[in-house]
C-alpha cells in the first residue's frame, strides 16, 4: 500500500485554494512531490469533490506509450480521475473560452460490466469485464507546465477535463481491441491515423495496469465505471472554430466542435 509522510489532507487543501485564485499549478509544490505522493493528493481532491457532491465517472489511463514514458522518465503509465460532470456526448459544441488552452487525445472508453479489483487481475479477466466500449476523445486543458512538473501535474489529475464519448459498440472477451484503428479529421483535414496497439500493445493491459495500480492506492475498478484507455494517436491542440472528428474502425465515430 502507497502511503506518504506527507500532510496529503493539507497539500490537497492548499491545491484547491490555489486553484480557486486561478494558479491550478501551486508552486509552493513544485519540485516537492513524489509520484507515488502526487498520487495520493489526487485521490485526495477526488474525496473532497465527491463530499461536495461530484459524482466520480470512472479513470483515465496517460502515458501508455513507451516513448513518452521515456521522454518524461517515467516507467509505467499514470492514472486520473473521471466525473460525470465531465462526460460529453459526441456532436457536443463547447466554447473554447470556458477551458483553459484546451486540446484532445484519441482513445477508446471501456465500460465495466462488473468489478475489476486487485493486483493480480489477468488479461483474460479485464476482457471479460467489458461490457461496451466507445469511440472517445479525451478532453484535455493545458492548466500548467505539464513536462516540468509532472508530479504537480498528477496531483491536478493530469490534465484531465472531460470525455467525449460516441454510441456504444457492444463487444465480448474474444474481441480483439488491438485490430481498432482511429482515423482523426481536424475540419475535415485527416491530421493523424493511430492503432489501439499502440496502447502498452493493447488496451487491455491498460486496465490491467489500472487495476494492479489502484490496488496499491486501496482502490478497485467498479461496475459502470468509464475508463479511458490511453491516446492511440498523439495529442491535439485545439483553436476557436475547430471541429474534430475521429472515426475509430469497426466500433464507430466520435465528433467535438470548439467555438
Amino acid at each position: 500500500m502507497i502511503k506518504s509522510e506527507l500532510d496529503i489532507e493539507a497539500i490537497a487543501i492548499d491545491f484547491e485554494r490555489s486553484e480557486e485564485a486561478g494558479v491550478p499549478y501551486p508552486p509552493a509544490w513544485f519540485d516537492r512531490l513524489s509520484m507515488d505522493d502526487a498520487s495520493l493528493v489526487q485521490l485526495a481532491l477526488l474525496e473532497r469533490k465527491k463530499q461536495r457532491g461530484e459524482v466520480h465517472a470512472g479513470w483515465k489511463v496517460g502515458l501508455t506509450a513507451e516513448a513518452i514514458q521515456q521522454q518524461f522518465n517515467v516507467h509505467e503509465p499514470l492514472f486520473g480521475y473521471l466525473l460525470s460532470r465531465g462526460l460529453i456526448h459526441s456532436g457536443t459544441q463547447l466554447a473554447h473560452t470556458s477551458l483553459v488552452g484546451p486540446g484532445i487525445e484519441n482513445e477508446i472508453c471501456m465500460r465495466l460490466g462488473s468489478d475489476l479489483v486487485g493486483s493480480e487481475v489477468t488479461a483474460a479477466e479485464a476482457a471479460e469485464a467489458i461490457v461496451e466500449i466507445h469511440p472517445a476523445l479525451e478532453l484535455i486543458e493545458t492548466r500548467g507546465d505539464f513536462r516540468a512538473q509532472l508530479a504537480v501535474s498528477v496531483a491536478d489529475n493530469i490534465q484531465q477535463s472531460g470525455f467525449v464519448i460516441g454510441d456504444a459498440f457492444a463487444v465480448t472477451p474474444d474481441f480483439d481491441l488491438r485490430q481498432v484503428t482511429a482515423r482523426v479529421m481536424i475540419n475535415d483535414i485527416e491530421v493523424a491515423s493511430g492503432s489501439a496497439a499502440a496502447v502498452l500493445g493493447n488496451p487491455i493491459n491498460s486496465l490491467v495496469w489500472l487495476s494492479r495500480k489502484l490496488s496499491e492506492v486501496g482502490r478497485g475498478l467498479k461496475q459502470g465505471d468509464y475508463v479511458m484507455s490511453g491516446s492511440l494517436t498523439r495529442q491535439f491542440e485545439l483553436q476557436p472554430g475547430d471541429h474534430v472528428r475521429t472515426e475509430f474502425d469497426p466500433i464507430g465515430a466520435v465528433e467535438l466542435t470548439l467555438t
